[in-house]
């Protein structure tokens, strides 16, 4: 069986035409065949996003994502080495590492001993080859989207994690998922993960994403995440891809009732970013935190769209997001609120601000309301600015050299979006993280 595609108008849209063609003997026999040739068919009815859909107005990914690169095949030796040192970012965090190499989950690198009782950690890939009833029944129905780029990951996604936790358990130290790309020619990776945490269990999870600055690889990224009734997780995801790659993310959350999840992404590297979040309300009374920091320089290109969907009574969301840019960077926040009918006594807060270091930088923020209850207390803000001078000023008069009472105000600035990491360590090593980034700027 194959897609019914129609004519692709560009280089890229061909490549991935031919690629998925090319991959048709390998579909027979997979779970999912006919719900990747179902999302395949998606995009071969719409190409690649581009301005004159609302979501991608900012993005124009036809326009960006010239051509596309050829699948990543599996890590050699040489490239599994190169992964050795991938996260050291982290090294002061106490985690159990994960490591995926191109897209593939490397056993020997990945601390897979001792788990603790009711957690299991699998391939995505060896998953689906055994034909796990649970897995197959759960890729893509966490929290449906129809947005083209989350199907192309569908259509073509390969290896990935598949972690479970059971009820009412608490993992003790957090689970680092790292995302190494090591191949010495560029390449698109396609991974796709999926987490499901049981009802009153306990979870904090960090994903990260790196390669070499040399390369403009390809990453199409996508992590369903499953939040129990009563259950709480920590996810933090660290962006620090090569300087010329483009990375696409997305992330698709179900909450339960009573849930907690407190999320943060953020932002250093890539030439082309874009991280999305899709949240569905599956449960009453559930609580969400969303949080987000990208500093970023030169002509990188940041576009943070989520989608927080209020579907039922008693929900609560904050949300947070903050960009500091210098040279002509460009920043993209859209965020959009909506709350259902039935979906009464809603809480939810919505600010995006951006610190523009350079006249050349741009910031385009777009948060929506979208409302559909009457008994409900929400709201949006943006704001846009340069540093303020009067406390440049107050700071100098103190005898703080320019360059450092600039920094000190970025530093608080972006701090208010990494306080919400109740872990220590790890909002410590994102504080200096952010340091390096303000210490390289000069």
């Amino acid at each position: 069986m194959s897609a019914d595609v129609r004519p692709i108008r560009t280089a890229a849209e061909q490549a991935l035409a031919e690629a998925f063609a090319a991959r048709a003997p390998a579909r027979a026999g997979d779970p999912l065949a006919s719900r990747r040739e179902a999302a395949f068919r998606r995009f071969a009815a719409e190409g690649l996003p581009h301005r004159r859909i609302e979501d991608w107005k900012y993005t124009d990914l036809r326009a960006l994502m010239r051509e596309a690169k050829p699948l990543a095949g599996p890590p050699d030796a040489a490239g599994i080495a190169r992964a050795k040192n991938a996260g050291a970012a982290l090294r002061g965090v106490e985690v159990r590492r994960i490591v995926l190499v191109d897209g593939a989950l490397v056993p020997e690198l990945s601390d897979l001993a001792a788990l603790e009782p009711g957690v299991t950690i699998a391939s995505m890939a060896q998953a689906l080859a055994a034909v796990d009833k649970e897995v197959v029944g759960l890729v893509g129905t966490v929290a449906p989207t129809d947005d083209v780029a989350a199907a192309l990951n569908t259509a073509f996604m390969g290896d990935g994690v598949v972690l479970r936790l059971a009820d009412g358990v608490a993992l003790t130290r957090p689970i680092h998922l790292v995302f190494a790309y090591t191949a010495r020619a560029a390449a698109a990776v396609f991974a796709r993960s999926l987490i499901v945490i049981g009802n009153g269990a306990r979870a904090t999870l960090i994903e990260s994403h790196e390669g070499p600055d040399d390369l403009d690889y390809q990453v199409n990224n996508a992590l369903e995440l499953s939040i129990g009734d009563d259950a709480k997780v920590d996810h933090i995801k660290i962006g620090t891809e090569g300087s010329r790659a483009l990375h696409i993310s997305t992330l698709m959350t179900a909450l339960g009732a009573r849930g907690e999840l407190n999320d943060l992404s953020f932002t250093t590297g890539g030439a082309v970013v874009r991280n999305q979040l899709y949240l569905r309300y599956a449960g009453e009374g559930a609580a969400a935190t969303i949080s987000g920091a990208s500093l970023i320089k030169g002509r990188q290109h940041v576009d943070t769209t989520m989608v927080v969907d209020h579907a039922v009574r008693g929900g609560t969301s904050r949300e947070l997001f903050k960009s500091v840019l210098d040279g002509e960077s460009h920043a993209v926040f859209q965020g959009k609120i909506i709350v259902r009918p039935g979906a009464q006594r809603t809480d939810a807060r919505m600010m995006t601000r951006a610190l523009l270091l350079s006249e050349a930088a741009e910031a385009d923020n777009k948060p929506e309301l979208e409302i559909f209850a009457d008994d409900v207390q929400c709201g949006h803000g943006a704001t846009a600015g340069a540093l303020d001078q009067d406390l440049l000023f107050y700071l100098k008069a103190r005898g703080i050299p320019a360059h450092e009472a600039e920094a000190l105000l970025i530093q608080a600035f972006v701090g208010e979006a990494l306080e919400t990491i109740a872990n220590d360590d790890l909002r410590g090593a994102l504080a200096e993280a952010a340091a390096t980034w303000l210490e390289a700027r000069g």
